[in-house]
Formats: structure tokens, C-alpha cells, sequence
């Protein structure tokens, strides 16, 4: 899908969920990761994530950011907290989050230690074993290999 198409959709959603057209650029934006789509307050334009234009919710993504746009611009409760823009999301069927992309997901890294008694501590920070002793009863940390979730 290419931006011409895009403006079009964005265009008919409008008119057909919410009966106000819509007069501003709808274009994708592929510097967003985890939205869906983004409303600009300045210029009222709508950016929305390439990487999720294909999945069979876009047209819910669509309908959260047109939300935004005419609660904006007819000067009313437009921010997610606002009982205006919940009212009007649930009426149109917008989505309220984003969904998960796979692979967008970036694994942990801990940090392992083990006390001379041998409880196993999982930190996602390091930290100096000469300063810190174990929780449990004191013992004496000393680190292991750290352990990717």
C-alpha cells in the first residue's frame, strides 16, 4: 500500500464511520515502531506505521486516529483519558492499543549471581559483588554468565 491509497482509506473511513471528511494528509511514517499511527496537533495531519498497514486491524487503527482528528478539531475531549474520545472510539469500533508486532520485541539481559550459600540473583543491572552482599543471609556474590531472555 502506497500513500495515494492510504489518503483514499483514511478518506472513506471517514465519511462512512464518521460522516465528516477528512482534509488533511494521511501518509505512513516508517520511523514509527510500536503505534499504530500518530495525530499531529500542529498541522492535523495523520502519520501511521507501514509495518502494520497489512494486518486485519488497520482499519480500527485508522478509525483511533481519525478520533483524535475530529474530536480536535471540533474543539472537544480529543486525549485517551477524555470521556469523549472513549465514547466515540467504542462508538465507531476503533482499537484501543496497538496490536504486538512479532519481532519488535527485544530480549533482557540478566545479570546472574550466586552467594556462597548458593541462592541464584537475577539482576537486569550489574553491579559491584565487592560492595553488595546476598539478601537472604549475607553471603559473599559472585557473578555467573549472564542469562538472555
Amino acid at each position: 500500500m502506497d500513500n495515494q491509497t492510504l489518503q483514499k482509506r483514511v478518506e472513506a473511513i471517514s465519511l462512512e464511520s464518521f460522516g465528516r471528511p477528512f482534509r488533511h494528509q494521511a501518509t505512513f511514517n516508517s520511523r514509527l515502531r510500536t503505534t499504530g499511527g500518530r495525530y499531529r496537533l500542529a498541522d492535523h495531519n495523520l502519520d501511521f506505521n507501514p509495518r502494520m498497514a497489512e494486518l486485519p486491524e488497520f482499519d480500527q487503527i485508522i478509525k483511533h486516529e481519525l478520533v483524535h482528528y475530529h474530536l480536535h478539531l471540533t474543539h472537544r475531549g480529543y486525549q485517551h483519558r477524555d470521556a469523549d474520545f472513549k465514547a466515540l472510539l467504542k462508538a465507531v469500533g476503533g482499537s484501543r492499543y496497538a496490536p504486538r508486532l512479532e519481532g519488535n520485541r527485544r530480549s533482557i539481559k540478566r545479570w546472574r549471581y550466586e552467594c556462597s550459600s548458593g541462592h541464584i540473583i537475577e539482576r537486569q543491572r550489574r553491579f559491584d559483588t565487592r560492595r553488595y552482599r546476598c539478601g537472604r543471609c549475607g553471603g559473599r556474590l559472585t557473578l555467573l554468565n549472564p542469562q538472555e531472555n
